[in-house]
């Protein structure tokens, strides 16, 4: 059953043995996603519903529309997962909106994510003529104001071909629907989407029409560049989705994993270790409950991406053989790194400016000289 309301005090409940799986499981969870209809919610409750068949766990999906609407209860302790985006590495760097004071770098950890046949990246009005992604040179970027994972992301795509939103005309949107009505009126001519996207399959069949410039995963020079601006994206050969997409006529380009279920650092390894292995053991079953949740397949993870994973996580991974020396080297790292910015968070925090717009800019500063003192990249300046 599922109650999309938190009542209050519902947190983490009773633990009760699961025979199945040897190990001690939440029998009452609440997990925050997505918006009610998204594909993000729509595997969360796949993979809710599975957990009820199979281990009798009832599992709360609770919508909301932004990261620290998805992100706050977990912090409190009231849910256990976060089904995010790439929130999720945002929360752990402590900028954008988790840049101010309220809220900082936070100890975010892997569980799973999802990496389905499409790609996330620049789609282009085909009537441009842009055939690679330094054609679009002079051409007009669609920017949405108040997403920076839409806007840090476009911006970050375009330097692959040697650009910065100099090299173009920024046209700010309000919301992600009224950019793309904007590309189909021929008021800009590229933004951010993944190729499954309704809005791209409707910009598609446009007068207009839409294509994805390559971006060669061979072409190290251009994915430096990338980034230097937003780690979180690797190639993908994507093979479904608008623009002529197919196995036969793929394109390799930009993506990351969505939805990124994650927790905190501080939640119980035991508990942590349980959901993933009931993630991973009852996949069979649930793969095919929403489309995308094929991409919740163990091969498909990525182990050495930009956020850390749960040590209970990484139990689960290991009794399944596929985590490696490599992988760990790499967590260990990141870890590292999380620690540099809270404590620089810590630090700051201390008689920091009173005035909301000094403090973020001060954080931003602290922030950056921490991660430079250590010999890390600091990405947002």
């Amino acid at each position: 059953m599922y109650r999309r309301t938190m009542a209050a005090g519902a947190a983490l409940a009773l633990l009760v043995a699961v025979p199945a799986f040897g190990q001690a499981i939440p029998k009452e969870m609440s997990w925050t996603a997505y918006d009610t209809g998204s594909s993000g919610f729509n595997i969360a409750v796949a993979i809710g519903q599975q957990f009820k068949n199979v281990l009798g766990t009832d599992v709360r999906v609770l919508p909301s529309g932004n990261d620290t609407g998805r992100l706050a209860p977990v912090k409190a302790n009231r849910a256990v997962i976060s089904q995010m985006g790439i929130g999720t590495y945002f929360a752990q760097e402590g900028v954008f909106e988790f840049g101010t004071r309220s809220w900082g770098p936070q100890a975010t950890r892997l569980i799973m994510a999802a990496t389905a046949c499409n790609g996330l990246g620049l789609a282009v009005a085909k009537d441009t003529g842009v055939k690679e992604v330094k054609d679009l040179k002079g051409k007009r970027l669609g920017i949405v104001v108040g997403s920076p994972a839409l806007s840090q992301g476009v911006i970050a795509l375009i330097a692959f071909g040697g650009l910065t939103e100099k090299d173009m005309t920024p046209v700010q949107f309000s919301s992600n629907n009224a950019m793309w009505k904007g590309l189909i009126n021929n008021e800009v001519d590229a933004l951010l989407t993944s190729t499954i996207s309704g809005q791209s399959k409707e910009a598609d069949n446009s007068p207009r029409g839409i294509m994805f410039p390559p971006m060669p995963s061979t072409d190290k020079d251009g994915w430096a560049r990338v980034h230097k601006k937003a780690p979180y994206f690797v190639p993908v050969k994507a093979t479904c989705g608008a623009g002529g997409l197919s196995p036969q006529t793929p394109v390799e380009m930009a993506g990351y994993a969505y939805p990124i279920f994650m927790t905190y650092a501080d939640r119980s390894a035991d508990t942590i270790y349980a959901i993933t292995k009931a993630m991973i053991d009852t996949f069979d079953a649930y793969k095919g409950g929403a489309p995308g949740a094929e991409g919740m397949a163990l091969s498909l993870q990525n182990l050495t991406w930009v956020v850390p994973y749960h040590d209970g996580t990484i139990r689960a991974f290991k009794e399944k053989g596929v985590w490696t020396d490599a992988a760990q080297k790499h967590n260990d790292n990141l870890v590292k790194r999380q620690q540099v910015m809270i404590d620089a968070w810590k630090a700051y925090a201390t008689g920091a400016p009173s005035d909301d717009k000094a403090f973020a800019e001060g954080w931003l500063k602290a922030r950056g000289a921490a991660l430079q003192k250590a010999g890390m990249d600091v990405i947002f300046e």
